[in-house]
């Protein structure tokens, strides 16, 4: 008789947890580009902040963002952590994509040349190296140097020669004279005898380097499950802004820098640079729109504002999440 009641009590804790596991949410994120601009996503997952709203995430890490927009478009995720030049591109093309969360507002970028350039003005006539042409460090180069005086298209040549790495490689070789690049990696530029040129942040060019993108369908369709999402992101956000040597102990385990100094000065870049209310303004999608204008008709006609999606966050600080979380 024992055993009876027993096997019923089982099944019956069995019972009363089934419409919790049926309620567990799941949210599938992507993100590329291993630099600290995803590092709020590295908050998300070490501190399990969507496990704590009853969500369970599948996050993961891509190369390039053409994939993970493939990934998104194809329903294979619900939001995405790319630049705002993937963004443009797809809805340009058709696309329902919208961007619901905004991370990174501008270009956190340093010129770096030889140690012979001493002035912007003496990049003229020189070649400068970039990831790809159209990716971002092509455009942050170009939009800083018009900024600066110096045309990219007559005063200077631009190349496509890879990744970080391979921008050293060039810069060692005579490939190139100068280059884009952001914090660590500055650091280590400098202990090579390369020059920090310029610090590109300072120009303050609105454009979204990094942000969250999703699609209208997926918005309507899951607005309560990413509403989560960006709850999770605004609060890993503050913890980056007021938990320093997490931040940069997370950003030296993911990026594989160990350089004090480099990890510092990342920090101060990266942490000053992310908005407490990241809103998604369209001032950081005209900007992309503006410069492809001269050769797209569609994006030369486009309403940034419809690129965006303010409600989310909006809802958020509404509430009083966000000014509770910095106590203000």
């Amino acid at each position: 008789m024992m055993k009876i009641i027993y096997a019923l009590a089982v099944i019956l804790v069995m019972a009363a947890q089934m419409p919790l596991a049926l309620a567990q949410e799941r949210l599938r994120l992507a993100w590329a580009g291993f630099s600290p601009t995803n590092s709020p996503i590295w908050v998300i997952e070490d501190r399990k902040l969507l496990q704590k709203q009853g969500v369970t995430p599948e996050i993961i890490a891509i190369n390039a963002s053409p994939t993970v927009l493939q990934a998104l478009l194809a329903n294979e995720i619900d939001a995405a952590s790319i630049s705002v030049t993937t963004l443009t591109s797809s809805r340009l093309a058709g696309a329902d994509t919208v961007m619901i969360v905004g991370v990174v507002p501008t270009f956190v970028d340093h010129i770096v040349s030889l140690s012979s350039i001493a002035t912007v003005e003496q990049l003229r006539g020189k070649i400068g190296g970039v990831n790809r042409l159209g990716s971002t460090s092509d455009l942050g180069l170009r939009l800083a140097l018009r900024k600066l005086g110096v045309d990219p298209d007559k005063d200077v040549k631009i190349i496509p020669t890879g990744g970080v790495a391979e921008r050293f490689a060039a810069l060692s070789r005579g490939v190139t004279q100068f280059t884009i690049m952001p914090e660590p990696f500055l650091t280590q530029a400098e202990k090579l005898g390369l020059r920090n040129l310029y610090d590109v942040t300072d120009l303050k060019i609105p454009f979204w380097w990094n942000g969250i993108l999703s699609r209208e369908a997926i918005v309507k369709a899951k607005r309560p499950l990413l509403l989560k999402f960006t709850r999770a992101m605004i609060e890993a956000i503050h913890i980056i802004k007021t938990e320093k040597e997490y931040a940069k102990a997370l950003f030296k385990k993911n990026l594989g820098v160990a350089d004090p100094e480099g990890l510092e000065r990342a920090y101060k870049d990266y942490s000053n640079v992310f908005p407490e209310v990241p809103y998604p303004t369209s001032d950081g999608v005209k900007t992309m729109l503006d410069d492809l204008a001269p050769r797209n008709p569609k994006a030369a006609a486009a309403d940034a504002k419809t690129y965006v999606d303010m409600s989310l966050v909006a809802e958020l600080e509404k509430s009083g999440f966000i000014k509770q979380l910095y106590k203000k």
